[in-house]
This record gives structure tokens, sequence and C-alpha cells, in this order.
């Protein structure tokens, strides 16, 4: 369940993330960033959803948040791109990177949990 949903995030993410890239350029991260804050969002949606209908098979747990959100959430590019933005001299993306993703990812895990919570 783990690899079948790692499979499916990992090509949400490429997908996604190229689409994008494409529409909004590079200047920015903008995939890394949408990808990171969808991703806060749907892992407090989908653990909240599981852990209110209690009836739900275990496997859920290995196949969502576990395979498909983990391989969806690009947190080491996050990491990467802060890097080169930092060594590019860019400190003010740099740190726009950095505070919107905690600050928005952050919003995003808890508006996922309130949304479960509502919905369960």
């Amino acid at each position: 369940m783990v690899g079948i949903g790692g499979f499916l995030g990992a090509v949400a993410r490429f997908w996604l993330g190229s689409y994008i890239i494409g529409k909004m350029g590079t200047r920015f991260p903008y995939g890394t960033f949408v990808i990171n804050i969808s991703g806060s969002f749907l892992v407090g949606l989908i653990l909240t959803l599981l852990e209110q209908k209690g009836q739900w098979s275990s496997n859920w747990r290995y196949l969502i948040p576990i395979g498909f959100i983990g391989a969806y959430t690009t947190f080491s590019a996050f990491e990467y791109e802060t890097l080169r933005s930092v060594q590019e001299g860019q400190f003010l993306m740099s740190f726009l990177n950095v505070t919107l993703s905690v600050v928005v990812g952050f919003a995003a895990v808890w508006a996922g949990f309130a949304a479960g919570k509502a919905i369960a």
C-alpha cells in the first residue's frame, strides 16, 4: 500500500510541479510551495477523517498519508531551493519561501483538520 501510494504521489508531484512551473516560472519555487501547502492540508484532512472514522482499514493509512502524501510533498526540494536562493544572494526570496511555507503550511494542516472534523 505504501508503494502504490508512493508511486501515485510521486507522479502527482511531478505533474503538478511541472504544470505550475510552466504557468508561473521559476523566480519563486511556486511548484514546491503549492505542493507543500496542499500536502499539509491533505495530511490534516485525511488523518482526521481516518481517526474519526475508526472502521476504516489500516491500509488506508499506509496508502494515503504515508505513501501518497509522503511521496507527494517535497520538503527536501523546498530545502534545496531555499539553499540555492541563499547561495545566489536572493535573501528576500529565501526568507519568503521559508516564512510562507511554514506559516501557510501550518494554516493548511489546521484547515485540513477542521475540514476533516466538519466532514466526520
